[in-house]
């Protein structure tokens, strides 16, 4: 007797994009990553659901051999949050607080207040500095898919990556 397959999507042919699967691996860092860039959730929320609907849309554009389908997501995603940036018109490029109101994600009672500290030192890092340690950090991506994202080197990416932490440090240490 042979086992029914009961699946309500073919899956993509070899070499194609499984948006689906880039979905459910990808959604809550997109989002994620569009909060630290737009220090807004509602704000966020839309921005993923754009950067997914493009996604969708361009998805035979995909090509395996300029990068993976993760860097290639977080490039629409951080096209769709300078987009909304620029809606809103603003001059700096890019949003600079984050709210205090980060989701719980563990029981620790220390964690929150780690959380805050954390957000409030990202918050007072420059811009283009948040977007380093977001691509790194919430998106997961390596220096060299941040380099090609941002049209710069995989050395540089690192060294500023750097100096962004040891900023961060730095400014989480003087909260305490």
């Amino acid at each position: 007797m042979s086992a029914v397959s009961l699946t309500l999507r073919p899956t993509p042919p070899a070499g194609e994009l499984d948006l689906e699967a880039l979905f459910r691996e990808s959604a809550g860092d997109v989002h994620a990553y569009a909060r630290t860039l737009l220090g807004d959730d509602a704000a966020a929320e839309e921005v993923t659901a754009v950067a997914f609907e493009r996604a969708h849309r361009r998805r035979r554009r995909f090509d395996p051999q300029r990068g993976s389908a993760r860097g290639w997501l977080f490039a629409i995603a951080r096209n769709a949050a300078l987009d909304e940036l620029r809606r809103r018109r603003r001059t700096a490029g890019l949003a600079g607080e984050l709210a205090d109101d980060l989701p719980a994600t563990d029981e620790d009672p220390g964690a929150a207040e780690r959380r805050a500290t954390v957000a409030r030192a990202l918050a007072g890092l420059p811009p283009r500095e948040r977007e380093l340690i977001a691509l790194r950090f919430h998106a997961g991506l390596g220096n060299a898919e941040v380099g090609r994202l941002l049209g710069t080197s995989e050395t540089n990416v690192g060294t500023r990556v750097h100096r962004a932490m040891t900023k961060l440090r730095e400014a989480c240490d003087a909260q305490r």
